[in-house]
């Protein structure tokens, strides 16, 4: 393994666990994902090591980590932790520099920040009181359907009709799906539906 400098973000989710790892350059040059599970230190430790692998380092290069998302506190190599709303608007922004407004579908909550021209967050709205959309939701429904989660963004995309669903519990919208179902109604249109 070659050395050299590296920073990482470490993003602890309900649901998964994601890190990113960056050059001196601010160019992402490792990354990895996992489930979050059960054991946030251990998910966050085993995805910061698959992700410096596929980065070509060794965890002596980290020259920062700084940790962000439901588990934050829970990653022991952190410098540092900040909130995902913040992580957000700035990685976004690093990436995309204009005004936009960043939409996550996290595993427990969603979030929508709106971040100006200069890159400063305006404001942001969160759901936390319902999983209703939210990854969890998701991942409750893919089996119900009986595809791989990874598969509904490019169903939603096929779909000629979306399917309306009126309910917006998590618990109804899954007997209304299988309805759906029942109804002959075609698995694009109902991931278009959630």
């Amino acid at each position: 393994m070659e050395f050299r400098e590296v920073w990482v973000g470490v993003d602890v989710g309900a649901s998964r666990t994601k890190v990113m790892v960056i050059d001196d350059e601010k160019r992402p040059i490792g990354h990895a994902v996992v489930k979050s599970g059960t054991d946030f230190t251990e998910s966050s430790a085993r995805c910061l090591q698959m992700a410096l692998e596929t980065a070509g380092v060794s965890d002596r290069a980290i020259r920062r980590l700084i940790s962000t998302g439901y588990g934050r506190k829970n990653v022991i190599r952190a410098d540092d932790t900040k909130t995902e709303i913040g992580c957000h608007a700035r990685g976004c922004f690093h990436c995309f520099p204009l005004a936009i407004t960043i939409i996550d579908i996290g595993g427990q909550d969603n979030k929508i920040i709106k971040v100006d021209a200069e890159g400063r967050r305006q404001s942001f709205k969160m759901n936390r009181k319902c999983a209703a959309g939210t990854g969890a939701f998701l991942e409750e429904m893919a089996p119900r359907l009986d595809i791989p989660l990874e598969s509904m963004d490019g169903l939603a995309r096929q779909s000629t009709q979306m399917v309306e669903l009126g309910s917006f519990c998590t618990v109804f919208s899954a007997t209304e799906v299988l309805e759906k179902i029942r109804q002959g109604k075609k698995v694009p249109d109902i991931v278009k539906g959630l």
